[in-house]
């Protein structure tokens, strides 16, 4: 059961730094860094957007409008390393 635990935080820790890859991305295609005409460029940004869109839309529904700013994967960044302290100080010490 421990080795399950182990794999949900890596798991985990690998989403976050999934949400960190795709703002650093949406940074540099809003400021016209990096052009989405490239297709490694699209495959990238279309491949984060896939995976963190389901996750982060219903948190931009809950939250009110900040005009360009967009805090919701700062949010589940938070959600997420609180749920990885609930696993790691409460539930993987008490299994065997």
């Amino acid at each position: 059961m421990r080795a399950i635990l182990d794999i949900v935080i890596i798991v985990l820790d690998l989403y976050v730094w999934l949400l960190i890859a795709s703002a650093i991305l949406s940074w540099l295609i809003a400021f016209n860094v990096v052009n989405t005409r490239n297709q490694f460029v699209s495959a990238v940004a279309e491949f984060l957007y896939r995976i963190t869109e389901p996750v982060l839309r219903p948190i931009r529904n809950i939250m009110p409008n900040l005009g360009g700013l967009d805090i919701s994967p700062i949010i589940l960044i938070l959600l997420i390393m609180f749920i990885q302290r609930v696993i790691t100080y409460y539930i993987y010490p008490n299994v065997i």
